[in-house]
């Protein structure tokens, strides 16, 4: 997508770029959460379509931006001085001056307490809860033969249900979609514990939704795909023309955080944040081999792009990437 570089100062934002990516952490396969892996409701179709319903909120005013934004750019620099302060006094013992990972990694018993990691975002996404507030779901099987009937137990399955989910991973796997993920409200995809990889085929779309935490996840090789029906919820699916090929499309949404992530290699952007998407954090990714990287705002005509809040943080910007790190 081409920006005009006339947006710069337009979107309220943080950019604190630093060169610190963690690993992503590994849990026994005996301490993944003991839940049920999904519903066995039967998926119906619905004559009304989400996307319109998005489209028309899109046209109002963006009521996620915050009115001081000042505020939050000091509150990350708040977080970032008192982590660092810590861990030279020693407060930690495993304290890196990350304030994202000193939240929650400190925590020799993080695997049990998963769900701490919703309160230790920053930025204008600090407030993406993702599936705190619900169960867990294990996803016990890395196919997507179906992308209208999603078996239970699979990641399309758990990612389109309308409650509050914390997804989490049975074993490593590599999951080629069939088509764009679409997401629904209120859930986080947790890699922590395996080594999962999407890739080789469609990869994550956040679409008119809130509250979505992706952690922990490799995402390459994302290909074009559409023009096919795919489900979005339990009760809707619909047709889906081209997708561009972004490893993490955001588009119309807020309160997203994308986190720990290792992402190169896909067809159009790593990540893109567009149509008047806001409350976003983009932290402690790896981005590898790749041309355009991270894009803020699509349009200097898409005049709700000017209230855009994102915060940049602590991401590493490895090698072969050409440009957009980030284009706003």
């Amino acid at each position: 997508m081409a920006v005009s570089t006339r947006w710069v100062g337009l979107c309220s934002m943080v950019l604190v770029m630093m060169l610190c990516v963690g690993t992503i952490a590994k849990v026994p396969e005996d301490q993944i959460p003991e839940t049920e892996n999904g519903g066995t409701e039967k998926l119906q179709s619905s004559s009304n379509s989400s996307m319109v319903a998005g489209l028309e909120v899109a046209e109002g005013s963006n009521e996620h931006a915050v009115d001081n934004p000042e505020e939050v750019a000091s509150m990350v620099e708040m977080s970032i001085r008192n982590s660092t302060e810590r861990r030279k006094l020693g407060y930690f013992s495993c304290g890196t001056g990350n304030p994202i990972d000193d939240c929650w990694r400190c925590d020799p018993n993080w695997q049990t307490n998963r769900k701490r990691l919703a309160d230790c975002g920053i930025g204008f996404g600090r407030n993406a809860i993702g599936g705190r507030d619900g169960r867990f779901y294990v996803v016990t099987d890395a196919g997507d033969d179906d992308p209208v009937n999603p078996r239970p137990g699979t990641l399309r399955h758990a990612v389109i249900q309308e409650e509050p989910l914390w997804i989490v991973f049975k074993r490593d796997m590599v999951i080629q979609l069939k088509q764009e993920l679409i997401m629904n409200s209120f859930k986080t995809i947790d890699g922590r514990g395996a080594n999962v990889h999407i890739a080789n085929g469609a990869c994550i779309t956040i679409q008119f939704v809130t509250n979505v935490i992706i952690h922990g996840l490799h995402i390459h090789d994302c290909k074009r795909t559409g023009n096919a029906m795919v489900r979005s919820s339990p009760s809707h699916f619909g047709w889906r023309t081209m997708a561009d090929g972004d490893a993490i499309s955001i588009f119309g949404s807020s309160h997203v955080w994308v986190d720990h992530n290792s992402l190169s290699n896909c067809a159009d952007g790593l990540v893109d944040a567009v149509m008047g998407s806001t409350a976003i954090t983009i932290s402690n990714n790896h981005f590898t081999h790749h041309n355009e990287v991270i894009l803020l705002g699509h349009s200097d005509s898409y005049t709700r792009d000017k209230q855009m809040q994102a915060t940049i943080a602590y991401n590493h910007f490895g090698e072969g990437l050409i440009q957009r790190m980030p284009r706003i």
